[in-house]
């Protein structure tokens, strides 16, 4: 009886299963009163578009990244885009994406795409690193006058205890999409003192390297923003 050769499938590149992981994205966990979680993928078919288009071009190759780790998305970057410090503006001026449902504009954004295009633009900084945070979905609060804000995932002691156990699952995927683990990078210090709380529990990362977070770089440095630029740099390429 002839044997029939066996089909062996070609790996999945880093770009496929972070594609992966996002449409896999949930939380189904309990939150305080008050907040709420917006999950992207299933709020808008073509964030799901944009995202795969976003990955597949930039992420079409098994190499290893660094790993750079915000705080959660905002609604106005990765909320709407599904990309990490992406709005919608970057994504089609910087990325060549252009997304038809929304048009967006995040603080956070500008800095970001300011500082890769220094670095050597998106080609170059994506083919070494990957952004993304421990609660990969946005978080939201309502104020007094029952408007909707954007929520930190350690504004409030009981969220952090409720979410604390999926952000170190999630962290852990995060890992196993093919990440460097021995030098993180952690956008913000409050962030990074929470970040070590998660670590030193699971055991996740050699060494944190603590950077400002874009968003106060814009908000309150934006005339020293050169310098952080250059910071960045230096640091991300040592």
């Amino acid at each position: 009886m002839k044997q029939v050769p066996t089909k062996i499938s070609p790996p999945l590149s880093i770009g496929q299963r972070i594609i992966a992981f996002n449409k896999g994205l949930q939380y189904t966990g309990s939150l305080p009163e008050g907040f709420a979680v917006l999950n992207p993928y299933l709020d808008n078919p073509e964030t799901l578009e944009v995202m795969t288009a976003f990955y597949n071009r930039f992420y079409h190759d098994e190499a290893p990244r660094k790993f750079i780790i915000g705080i959660n998305p905002s609604r106005h970057g990765a909320g709407v885009t599904g990309v990490p410090f992406t709005d919608t503006k970057h994504l089609e001026s910087d990325c060549g994406i252009r997304m038809q449902s929304a048009r967006t504009h995040e603080v956070s954004s500008v800095f970001v795409y300011d500082m890769i295009a220094q670095y050597g633009g998106v080609e170059a900084f994506y083919k070494d690193y990957y952004i993304n945070s421990p609660f990969p979905l946005a978080i939201v609060r309502r104020n007094a006058q029952g408007n909707w804000l954007n929520a930190n995932y350690y504004d409030d002691s009981e969220l952090f205890t409720l979410t604390r156990e999926y952000m170190i699952e999630t962290l852990k995927k995060h890992i196993a999409l093919g990440l460097d683990t021995q030098k993180v990078y952690v956008l913000g210090k409050k962030n990074a003192t929470f970040l070590e709380k998660l670590n030193k529990e699971a055991s996740l990362f050699e060494k944190m390297v603590v950077l400002e977070h874009p968003r106060y770089i814009e908000q309150y440095k934006s005339k020293e923003k050169q310098l952080y630029i250059d910071k960045f740099i230096t640091l991300l390429k040592t």
